[in-house]
């Protein structure tokens, strides 16, 4: 490949808002505009792919429009995850207007293979991270990029490395992607590289206070017990376990939770040859449950969801959009038993075969999913007042006690000023946690002012939520909620809390970036309005109050 620069455009030809992508010698580049300078960039996220060109540029931010991954415009460097590395760079210079760019990759510093430290020196500082999967990740990558040259440890008690745990229930049950193709989160020798130790083992008393963790016996498969570990500081990111109900029946044959890539395993290994002649009954009405209704109805598998709530997700995004879910499952073959509440799990031979639901009704049912929701994996954890269900608190910088931050799904963390803290069981809000507590657990003295993200997946669309709501004033509508072509604005008192969206990526990218600092309703509708010049001809923002 030549690696000579080729003009591929002139300066005054790239806009200042987006990213434009070009190609240098058969290879893919992205060109972004600040000011009179240009850069150039690897165009895809590093963590799915996702076109940058089709997201939004603002405020020096590179921001992707399917997952909200964020780069430095400056340097292509990780501000905001799920991508956890940064973006490979390109030579350019401008010629007058010209802008030239080479497709020979500017070289990052490469890491010096991580050695111990000599005997006779200083011991150096020992870091703990408690939980391998989506922020114990994002932390031991962030540890390493803001400088901490010490001891890291990961503790998981899975064998397999951090993997992207979303793919579970969006794309292995519709199999459209094998257990073993579930992409991992960094690159298979990026822990070895960077000098990070594993464990995996199961921890069996955090000791706060001792800074000391005691594992159970048996660790990877081994009868021999593991030593205990001490540490200087430690982060706490163990996410949730699946909560079983107490009914009848959950000891069953055929009965399964969806949490780690061994359990997807097994739930793909139960619908057998002939998936589509396996009737699935999913308990509960989560997004878990839901995700897993829409892969496994593609595959033409019959599927069931009993649930106790009368709408699906209500609470999340109220009644309006919650029948929209509702409508969309049932268009595709999915039968809601809702309002309802089971009884028992009926078996043959050991083996599930029915629902029972209060009513008496029986719901014939090869395999059962429990989508009933989860607690925080706390249990172990001594020496730390927890709250009523197991969570964590945690300041504004993640710090949870002396030498302890906890990230994810267990941290109880305020996410505005003067309001109540809240838990939030999002997966790339974990990892934001984990960058916070990393750069603070180097130093440095950040707050969470990031704004929560996730997406869920059904029949092929995808739908983004920003923000945090738990109660509004009124929700403002823009476009279609029966097409899945929307933004809907959750507001209180004047303000823009949350969103949901759907088909609107690249608007989702720029308004999460307005976010950052407070939207008011007036802002977001300026912003919806100038990125759609026809809205006049779908009529205007619609409010609501469900």
């Amino acid at each position: 490949m030549s690696t000579s620069a080729r003009r591929v455009a002139q300066l005054s030809e790239l806009p200042e808002d987006r990213a434009v992508r070009v190609t240098v010698d058969d290879t893919p580049i992205l060109l972004v505009r600040d000011g009179d300078t240009v850069r150039a960039y690897s165009p895809d996220c590093p963590h799915a792919g996702g076109p940058l060109e089709e997201g939004a540029l603002c405020n020096g931010r590179i921001i992707c429009p399917w997952h909200k991954g964020t780069f430095d415009v400056a340097t292509g460097d990780v501000l905001e995850p799920p991508a956890l590395l940064p973006l490979d760079r390109y030579p350019v210079t401008l010629d007058g207007e010209d802008v030239l760019v080479s497709a020979e990759k500017i070289a990052r510093p490469e890491p010096a293979p991580h050695t111990p430290p000599d005997a006779a020196a200083a011991p150096a500082k020992h870091y703990v991270v408690i939980g391998a999967g989506a922020a114990g990740a994002a932390a031991c990558a962030a540890l390493r990029e803001f400088g901490f040259d010490g001891r890291i440890t990961l503790i998981g008690d899975e064998a397999h490395a951090p993997y992207d745990r979303t793919s579970l229930s969006k794309f292995v049950p519709s199999f459209e992607m094998a257990p073993a193709d579930v992409p991992p989160l960094l690159p298979p020798d990026w822990l070895t590289m960077h000098g990070i130790e594993r464990i995996v083992a199961k921890v069996a008393r955090l000791d706060v206070p001792a800074r000391t963790i005691h594992f159970e016996a048996g660790a990877a498969g081994s009868q021999q017990s593991i030593e205990p570990l001490t540490y200087d500081t430690a982060l706490l990111a163990t996410g949730s376990v699946p909560t079983v109900p107490d009914i009848p029946g959950c000891e069953l044959g055929g009965v399964h939770v969806l949490r780690h890539l061994d359990d997807a395993a097994a739930l793909i290994d139960a619908l057998g040859d002939d998936a589509a002649q396996t009737r699935v009954a999913i308990l509960g009405s989560s997004f878990i449950g839901l995700e897993v209704a829409s892969a496994l109805r593609k595959h033409g598998v019959p599927v069931t969801v009993i649930s106790r709530d009368t709408v699906p997700f209500v609470k999340q995004f109220g009644e309006r959009a919650g029948q929209m879910f509702r409508a969309l499952h049932e268009s595709n073959g999915v039968k809601f038993y809702l309002d309802a509440k089971v009884a028992s799990l009926e078996g043959d031979e050991g083996n599930v075969h029915a629902v029972m639901l209060d009513g008496g009704e029986a719901i014939p049912a090869d395999v059962v999913l429990l989508g009933t929701g989860v607690a925080p994996a706390t249990a172990f954890v001594e020496g730390l007042p927890l709250q009523q269900d197991g969570g964590v608190i945690v300041n504004a910088g993640m710090h949870a006690a002396c030498g302890l931050y906890a990230a994810g799904d267990i941290a109880v963390f305020s996410l505005r000023e003067n309001q109540e803290p809240v838990r939030i069981e999002h997966w790339r809000v974990a990892q934001q946690h984990a960058r916070i507590a990393a750069q603070n657990m180097c130093g440095a003295r950040n707050r969470y002012l990031d704004v929560p993200f996730f997406w869920t997946y059904h029949y092929g669309k995808n739908f983004e939520y920003l923000g945090h709501a738990s109660e509004w004033d009124e929700i403002v509508v823009d476009g279609d909620f029966d097409h899945h072509q929307f933004i809907a604005l959750y507001v209180r008192d004047g303000n823009v809390d949350a969103l949901l969206a759907c088909e609107r990526e690249a608007l989702t990218a720029r308004l999460s970036d307005a976010m950052r600092g407070g939207l008011s309703r007036a802002e977001a509708l300026a912003i919806i309005g100038a990125a759609a010049p026809d809205a006049t001809t779908r009529g205007a923002p619609e409010p609501t109050t469900s």
